[in-house]
Order: C-alpha cells, then sequence, then structure tokens
C-alpha cells in the first residue's frame, strides 16, 4: 500500500485520542492530483485514514509541524528535514457496516496512514438517512452532501452563531428552507426583532407590528400578572408586598373573575382563576375606575359612607376614549364636597397607567384588534390558530417596530403561550409530541443576555431548553455574540453552527461543546471563508467543515452598497425628512 497515491506516511506515537504520523519524504508532491482532483497534503482540518485489516480509523489533520512534538529543543527540530501531522482520531467504520463515531480499535507504530479522498469521505457521510436534512456541501468537496439529523437538530436545539458579515443570516435561511422544503407537514415560528427574514421566505405567514394587512396581535391580557404589573405601571415582583401592588392585583382578578363567562373559547371555572389566567378585560376600565375612586369627591368624609351614590360627579368622562370623570372640588376645611379616601395607595400607579394607554407604540398589547377584551370577537384560540395552526409551515413574528423596553416582555410572551399552548395540549392531535413545533430567535442575544437578571423572555426561553423535548418544542438560537447568550441556554444546546467568529470567548462557546480531540477543528473558526460553518454536536455524524447554500432570495440583513450609494449625487430638498420624523414621532415606518 506504499506505493498508493493516497500513501502518507507512517504511525510514530499513539496517543489515547490521537496520533503523530512521520509524512513520507517519498511523496512526490505536495499537493497530488487523484482521480483528476488536487488533494493538499497537511491541510488543517482535513482528513486521514489508517487502515489496519478490515477496519479503517478516520482522523483529522489537527496540527503540522517539520519535528515530532515531544521534541523540546529548538535546535533539533530545525535539523529535521521532514514533516509531521498530529491526527486526533474520530471514528471508525469495519467491514461493510457504516461509519461509527468512537475509536475500538487503535492504530500501532508503523501503521500506515493514508490520504481520505472523495470516495472515502462518501464512506464517511454515507447515503442520506431517513428524517435528515442536507445542511450543506463538505468544504472539501462540492460533491459531498453533508445531512443532519432533524429530530435531534430540532428537538435536542441547535444554535446558528457567526460574527458580523459571516453569513449567518443567509445559513439561517437555508437550514430552514431545507427543513420546510423537505417535510411538509413540519411547523416553525421565527421571532425576527428587525424585520428581516419576510423578504427570504415568499410563501410564510409574516405577522408585522402596526402592519394593516397582516397584523401581530399579542393581547396585553395574555401577560402572566408579574409581567402585566411591570408592563402597566413598572412595578416589580420585589413590590409584591406593599399594598399598592396588592390592590392592583385584587382588581385584576376582580375583572378577570367577572368576564368568566364571556369568553368565546369556553366558559372557565371562576374558581380557578387567578390574576396569571389568561382572560381578558377592559384596562381603560381599570385605568377609569381606578382615577374615579382615587379623585373623587363626596359629601361625606367617612371612608366607609363615601359610595357612588354620595360622590360629587359632574361629569363622567368616558374610559374608551381615556376622558377622565370630573368632580366637584374638593371644600376647604372640614366642610363637603370630601376629598376621597379610596385608593390613595395607588396615586403614582394611576399617572403610570395612563401614561402607557395613551402611548400608541404599545398599539399591538393595548388594541389588538378583535382580541381587545371580553367584548371581542376573537379569543386565543383564534390567535394560536393564526399563529401555529396556519396552512403555513413557517410563521414570521416581525418585531420591528416594537418599543426596546418591552421587548423583553413581548418575546416572553410570545414564547410563554407557545409553550403552554403544547403543555396543556400535549394531547392533543394537533398540539404537543403529536405535532411538533420549532421556535427561532433571531438576535437572542438581545433579549437573552445572560446579564439581565430579572428577564421575562430568559426565563421562558429557558423553560424551552430544559423541558421543551418532552412536550415537542424545540428551540434555535441565532446570534454573532454567543458569549453574551445566557448559560442555562447555552448548554442546552445540542448541535452547533459556528460561522465566522472572531471574539475569543466567543469562539470559547463552541470549543466547549466540541470534544476535546478536535479543538483544533474549532480553532479554524476565525479564518473561515464567508458562508463556511464549522457544524458540531448531536445532529451530525462527525464534527465538519461546511459550506453553507448561498440562498436567493436572501433576508434584508446585507450591509448597505455603500460604493454604489456613495457615487451618486443626492440633490438637496428642504422637505427631505418630514416622512423621517414623522415616523420618528409616530414609531412606524412608512410605506
Amino acid at each position: 500500500m506504499i506505493n498508493e497515491v493516497t500513501y502518507l506516511g507512517k504511525v510514530i506515537r499513539v496517543d489515547s485520542g490521537s496520533v503523530e504520523v512521520e509524512v513520507s519524504d517519498q511523496i512526490p508532491s505536495a499537493a497530488p492530483i487523484i482521480n483528476g482532483r488536487l488533494y493538499k497534503i497537511g491541510q488543517i482540518g482535513t482528513f486521514v485514514k489508517l487502515p489496519i485489516g478490515n477496519i479503517i480509523i478516520y482522523g483529522i489533520v489537527s496540527s503540522v509541524s517539520n519535528a515530532p512534538s515531544n521534541l523540546e529543543d529548538e535546535q533539533v527540530k530545525y535539523n529535521f528535514g521532514s514533516r509531521f501531522l498530529t491526527i486526533q482520531l474520530v471514528g471508525e467504520k469495519i467491514g461493510d457496516d457504516d461509519f461509527e463515531k468512537g475509536i475500538g480499535t487503535y492504530p500501532t507504530i508503523n501503521d500506515e496512514v493514508h490520504l481520505v479522498v472523495e470516495k472515502d469521505l462518501q464512506q464517511i457521510y454515507g447515503k442520506r438517512d431517513a428524517g435528515s436534512i442536507e445542511i450543506g456541501k463538505h468544504s472539501s468537496s462540492e460533491n459531498l452532501s453533508v445531512y443532519a439529523d432533524l429530530h435531534k437538530l430540532v428537538l435536542r436545539h441547535c444554535a446558528i452563531l457567526g460574527s458580523t458579515g459571516s453569513g449567518k443570516s443567509n445559513t439561517t435561511v437555508s437550514v430552514l428552507k431545507a427543513i420546510l422544503n423537505d417535510y411538509k407537514g413540519s411547523r416553525v415560528i421565527l421571532v425576527d426583532p428587525h424585520g428581516e427574514y419576510s423578504s427570504a421566505f415568499k410563501d410564510a405567514n409574516v405577522l408585522k407590528i402596526n402592519d394593516p394587512k397582516n397584523p401581530l396581535y399579542i393581547p396585553f391580557w395574555l401577560m402572566n400578572f408579574d409581567e402585566l404589573a411591570y408592563f402597566l405601571v413598572g412595578a416589580t415582583s420585589k413590590e409584591e408586598q406593599t399594598p399598592q401592588y396588592r390592590k392592583l392585583r385584587e382588581l385584576i382578578v376582580e375583572r378577570k373573575k367577572k368576564n368568566h363567562d364571556k369568553l368565546k373559547a369556553d366558559k372557565v371555572d371562576q374558581n380557578f382563576i387567578t390574576a396569571d389566567s389568561p382572560i381578558p378585560f377592559n384596562v381603560r376600565e381599570l385605568w377609569y375606575y381606578i382615577y374615579w375612586w382615587l379623585n373623587a369627591s363626596f359629601n361625606e368624609a367617612a371612608q366607609e359612607k363615601q359610595t357612588e351614590a354620595t360622590a360629587c360627579i359632574e361629569n363622567k368622562g368616558d374610559f374608551g376614549k381615556l376622558i377622565p370623570p370630573s368632580f366637584k372640588a374638593y371644600a376647604i376645611g372640614a366642610a363637603a364636597p370630601y376629598k376621597s379616601k379610596h385608593f390613595q395607595e395607588l396615586y403614582s400607579y394611576e399617572k403610570k397607567l395612563i401614561s402607557r394607554l395613551r402611548d400608541s407604540r404599545y398599539d399591538f398589547l393595548f388594541n389588538p384588534g378583535e382580541y381587545k377584551d371580553e367584548n371581542s370577537k376573537l379569543d386565543l384560540h383564534d390567535l394560536l390558530n393564526s399563529w401555529i395552526g396556519s396552512d403555513k409551515q413557517l410563521t414570521i413574528l416581525d418585531l420591528n417596530g416594537v418599543p426596546p423596553e418591552v421587548l423583553d416582555i413581548t418575546v416572553g410572551l410570545i414564547t410563554r403561550f407557545i409553550y403552554d399552548s403544547m403543555f396543556w395540549g400535549r394531547s392533543e392531535e394537533y398540539t404537543g409530541k403529536n405535532r411538533p413545533i420549532l421556535l427561532a430567535y433571531e438576535e437572542a442575544h438581545s433579549y437573552l443576555n445572560k446579564s439581565e437578571i430579572d428577564s421575562y423572555s430568559k426565563y421562558a426561553v429557558e423553560q424551552v431548553f430544559k423541558e421543551g423535548r418532552k412536550f415537542g418544542v424545540g428551540a434555535m438560537v441565532i446570534s454573532q455574540r454567543p458569549s453574551e447568550i445566557s448559560e442555562t441556554i447555552l448548554a442546552q444546546v445540542g448541535t452547533y453552527i459556528a460561522l465566522r467568529l472572531t471574539n475569543s470567548n466567543d469562539q470559547s462557546i463552541v470549543k466547549s461543546s466540541a470534544p476535546d480531540n478536535l479543538i483544533s477543528l474549532i480553532d479554524l473558526l476565525p479564518s473561515l471563508r464567508t458562508g463556511e460553518a464549522i457544524i458540531v454536536g448531536e445532529a451530525i455524524k462527525i464534527p465538519s467543515r461546511v459550506r453553507i447554500k448561498l440562498e436567493n432570495p436572501r433576508p434584508t440583513s446585507d450591509d448597505p452598497k455603500l460604493i454604489e450609494a456613495w457615487s451618486k449625487e443626492h440633490k438637496f430638498n428642504d422637505d427631505n425628512y418630514k416622512t423621517v420624523v414623522t415616523a420618528i414621532r409616530e414609531q412606524k415606518f412608512k410605506k
């Protein structure tokens, strides 16, 4: 076999997970052409094979040197004319069996080492298994497809990571399209904070904040009480023992219980209703009620005698239009009308609540179309149907336009609602394990940040990563800064698709998931070409360097065409920025 064109050299050292090879000085070329293809000897990240009887052991080149690794004298090293390769052992093939990860038989000193050619790579990666998707082409062979186990990719969770400009968004599109095209019953929800992906998926169910045709509605009453209190009045759970916090909870529970028999989905036993129950109520009426009792004047001074009957009201106002009621002015001294002694603890809450209600940026929460309150035509089952029951496989929730201060709550609310539907509906035909779902989170680092202690979205997504697979919920995080993402989430990621990463902290995230003997492959991350990825984890047979298909149409995340834009002459006009300023003021994009 020494005379074979693939012959590299012989083993000179064997460790538990690696071998060292002395490259033969009889090899005529450092770049032999085999079957019409050029192969370069000693390329880091390339495969080699060690044939031992009917067993073929495969390894990956991790380092190249001009001297054996155990020599410490630098002077000696330069006296060697040979080349030495360190090979990390990754798997083996016995006879006609398929390739398997792990090593059962180890090579010995002087065993032969050969180049792996395209035919050998096909034996490693094998034919496409049932239940897989094509993830891309192997970087060393444009004809060799690399497949990922779809079950493990989705339900063991995955991450697509890459610095700006590395091809991260294109990779996301490529992976999702592979799923959607090959599995017609698949179901995916993509959380898209910047509205980048609708251009790449023309057939998707795109729901967008403030869009007149396909609006995304997320009713405020879907929040649990902690979320609702924070959103409405800025109160956190740290205030749960304060009188105002308890009073607000009480008022909300009252309104939810009052509406228990008005639900369009079905009636609910009011004994089971809590402040966390997703029951619709009119938040404007809640504000009006608080304002009324806080600001009313009465003919009676004693609190117990201050009732609606004794109130000195002049104008009822209109809670639907946020017009407050008016009352006779308080008298000076101990005379009627007397100042209200009710709800004084809610003074600051009322001011914050009316401020929220008047802010048009929150219309998607406060004015969610036919999901507005207990008298609306639609209920949560309709909302769920529009998200995951659509005839479209992919639903894109375009959050572009969501105010930054409520993005955390919004993502958390979406995640918790879907998770709860899969959890409580796990025995139904159309939810749970009977129809799994993939939740994909773009720009994950911006709302799943590990430094955020009290984060509603992080808590909800962590729950999905920890427990989701049991109920048919898989998750994908997409990020340019993996080192900023919650460690709990990253610990549950089964497969990493890592494109070029230049930051050492980000690289370490991927390194921690790779087998110890393949760290050298991860070291290639800073030098990957655009659209090229290192894939490691449960969904792939062997860690691989892969070229991702360039998709068209593409997401709108490309850099501006600077040269083209700056080469044009732009005419000055006094009215140029009127539309821009109006958009800033309204916090809405103009068509």
